[in-house]
């Protein structure tokens, strides 16, 4: 279904900052009665990141976004969930100060998130970042995880 609206004719209705409080939710209403919702992010500076292979790109949220849903968006209950795990393991690679990551700082940052907020979710995500091969790989999470309890 395509709209024929601009933002810039619509008026807010309501505006709310989101549970983990780094994006504004407005809810607008366009010129002709049409109803929508928009996100308002700060904008970071670009990270690079340095791949496995040795090749940079600059960070891209949506991508890790995209790839967190892929991998683990169906052991939670709502797309906010997902975009709270994402903005969580973005601040902590903000948090290093640096202009520049590596992927596997990306992939620990996502786990160190899921870790705290569903151990399903870290497993699954752990298995496929950690590539594991054997019964052994997934054996010696379970018990690292259960220390940290």
């Amino acid at each position: 279904m395509e709209h024929s609206f601009k933002i810039g004719d619509s008026k807010v209705l309501e505006s709310r900052e989101t549970l983990d409080g780094t994006m504004i939710r407005r809810r607008r209403e366009s010129s002709d009665g049409h109803r929508f919702t928009t996100y308002e992010r700060i904008e970071m500076p670009p990270l690079t990141v340095t791949k496995r292979s040795g090749n940079k790109e600059i960070y891209d949220r949506d991508k890790l976004l995209l790839a967190v849903r892929r991998s683990v968006g169906k052991f939670f209950n709502s797309e906010l969930e997902v975009e709270e795990v994402v903005n969580k393991a973005s601040d902590i690679l903000y948090s290093y100060g640096t202009d520049e990551i590596t992927s596997k700082q990306i992939g620990e940052a996502v786990l160190d998130v899921l870790a705290e907020v569903n151990e399903v979710a870290y497993v699954r995500f752990a298995s496929v970042f950690r590539e594991f091969k054997t019964l052994e790989d997934f054996e010696n999470i379970l018990k690292e995880q259960k220390k940290k309890k």
